[in-house]
């Protein structure tokens, strides 16, 4: 696509929204010590990091940072961002990826916002861990360049990501242009050695841009779900636990629930 000639500021906002789930088995005696750990390993400061490795690859300049976390459990995350910063050396933003050329506006209206949700069940020992992630741009910044270091930064079992380009910018004829890049979906941005790695499903509204996908990890080994010594399990209790697992993931993946057909 050719560079739009604008009239003023670029105000397209651009919203990449994610829902990361990473998801396991703890028998009723390890569970609090799976929210301890993924407590631990996912707090503010680290969340903080990757959030500022964020708007690094993005090409933002961070402009204020609050972070806070919660007990139980949990964490948040806000991070104020602005155009105009050049990536670092060594920080490679994704490719393919839209807008390349060199930023000029300076519009500080955008953010960088992370949440976390461990839970577990009290009956059947599987444990969901949730990260939702909002990475909201105005002007020429766009999210999608951060997506697949995003992907990898956590455990992503599962992941459901929704973008949305809201609003207009006009160019110097006076036109209303809705969109500033070529997308027909997120998948596009996605590298190919991750796309082989998932299942995907999309659910895309071209005429209002919204884009929709929804990703599952292909292969499943048990071993990998498996918190602490649960890798100890008589093999009668390791397929209903595999069953457990399995009916967990289709149900998050597809958004329903389903019958609890025995293993």
């Amino acid at each position: 696509m050719n560079k739009l000639q604008l009239h003023g500021f670029n105000n397209l906002t651009k919203t990449l929204s994610f829902n990361i789930y990473d998801i396991c088995y703890a028998p009723a005696e390890k569970q609090q010590a799976y929210i301890d750990y993924i407590d631990e390993a996912y707090n503010a400061e680290r969340l903080t990091r990757i959030m500022q490795d964020v708007a690094a690859i993005i090409g933002a300049r961070v402009l204020n940072i609050a972070h806070q976390d919660y007990e139980p459990q949990g964490a948040s995350v806000t991070m104020l961002i602005a155009e105009g910063q050049e990536i670092p050396e060594g920080m490679q933003a994704e490719s393919p990826g839209p807008l390349p050329e060199t930023v000029l506006a300076h519009l500080d209206k955008s953010h960088i916002s992370v949440h976390t949700y461990p839970e577990s069940h009290p009956d059947n020992g599987i444990s969901t861990f949730r990260v939702d992630i909002d990475v909201a741009t105005c002007g020429r910044i766009s999210p999608l360049k951060a997506l697949n270091y995003l992907i990898h930064s956590f455990e992503s079992d599962i992941v459901v990501m929704d973008y949305r380009i809201r609003g207009f910018t006009r160019d110097v004829d006076g036109q209303k242009h809705y969109i500033d890049h070529d997308i027909t979906s997120i998948q596009n941005y996605i590298a190919e050695d991750t796309r082989q790695i998932y299942q995907m499903l999309d659910v895309n509204v071209y005429q209002e841009n919204i884009f929709h996908t929804k990703m599952m990890l292909c292969e499943f080994d048990l071993e990998n779900y498996l918190f602490a010594a649960a890798g100890t399990l008589p093999e009668k209790e390791k397929a209903i636990v595999q069953h457990r697992l399995r009916k967990e993931m289709a149900e998050i993946f597809h958004g329903r629930n389903y019958p609890d057909i025995p293993a």
